[in-house]
């Protein structure tokens, strides 16, 4: 047997209990991680509240993100083998002592990262790496605005955009965030707690950029920072869609994207993950190696023991998290 929070019902994270539960068994293809660190992503909320669009049959297991030791594996397994250090991502089963993973999602981690960095490198890193590379399409000498650039994707991307060469706007709502953004090398900070946001947003970027627009938006948050940030855009400007951490999903008027040429575009990168695992493999391990290089380097604001669930749950349910929230599930 082994201890893992459990979803019995969909609702508040109140109504997880941290159960023994049988633990799984590999099936071909597949491996078993004995889990050391799970991180809490945004997502695992909406699962577990029963609003997001992949939920599994009840009662499950949530959490997308760990890294621990392979403990066996299934036939057919060549990604890695018992005793190796990995990191995984799966739709759902994390928050566990134990996780099965489909091989083509586990990926051995470098020899210096540790379990908890390995956690909060997951999700995040691939989201802002697709949202940059796969779907943004940045280049070198390009201006990019990182919305919620304090968060865990935000962070992520903030990083990721310098180490590809690109200009770093990042748009926090708070004086901390905005110290934590500009230590991840954003080049400059925009603020999104000031009055008419449509407006100050626009003049701040203006401001800081000598009137000259943005070429890429990756846009997490969603709301009114997601409106806000179309007026940014310069000519051909492109928004990446990434989630709606705000609340509202927002509305577009066509009209606009018609007269400045603007691309928004939408990510989905589980679907990757799915569809063309071997383009998320070479994109990890490009992660991997920018991280070797030192110009990645995952954020852990807090650990918690797996049976202190809640605090970390509630730290991201409250939008209190600066970089990454890990739960700790083997010491």
């Amino acid at each position: 047997m082994m201890r893992a929070l459990l979803v019995n019902e969909h609702g508040s994270i109140e109504h997880l209990e941290l159960a023994q539960c049988a633990e799984p068994e590999p099936k071909d293809g597949e491996v078993i991680v004995d889990v050391h660190a799970a991180s809490v992503n945004f997502p695992d909320l909406l699962v577990i509240g029963g609003t997001y669009q992949k939920l599994p049959p009840r009662p499950f297991v949530p959490g997308k993100d760990l890294a621990g030791i392979v403990s066996a594996v299934g036939a057919g397994v060549s990604t890695c083998r018992p005793g190796d250090r990995v990191m995984a991502q799966v739709e759902h089963g994390a928050f566990a002592e134990r996780c099965r993973v489909p091989q083509h999602n586990c990926f051995v981690m470098p020899a210096r990262m540790g379990y908890a960095e390995g956690a909060a490198m997951g999700l995040v890193y691939l989201t802002a790496y697709f949202a940059l590379v796969e779907r943004g399409g940045v280049r070198p000498g390009e201006v990019v605005l990182v919305n919620g650039a304090a968060g865990g994707v935000g962070l992520a991307a903030v990083q990721l955009g310098k180490a590809l060469g690109a200009t770093v706007v990042a748009s926090v709502s708070t004086v901390e965030k905005a110290r934590i953004a500009s230590a991840n090398g954003a080049d400059h900070v925009v603020m999104t707690d000031r009055p008419d946001l449509r407006e100050s947003l626009r003049t701040q970027v203006f401001d800081a950029l000598g009137r000259r627009g943005i070429d890429l938006v990756i846009d997490p948050v969603g709301g009114n920072v997601f409106d806000a940030s179309l007026r940014t855009l310069a000519w051909c400007g492109r928004v990446v869609v990434v989630g709606f951490a705000e609340g509202r999903v927002p509305e577009i008027k066509a009209g606009l994207i018609l007269v400045k040429n603007i691309s928004i575009i939408g990510l989905q990168v589980s679907d990757y993950r799915d569809r063309e695992p071997e383009k998320v493999r070479r994109a990890q391990m490009h992660l991997f190696e920018l991280y070797e290089a030192g110009k990645l380097a995952p954020q852990v604001m807090a650990s918690y023991p797996l049976g202190d669930y809640l605090p970390a749950l509630r730290a991201v349910r409250d939008r209190k998290v600066l970089g990454k929230v890990v739960l700790r599930v083997r010491d």
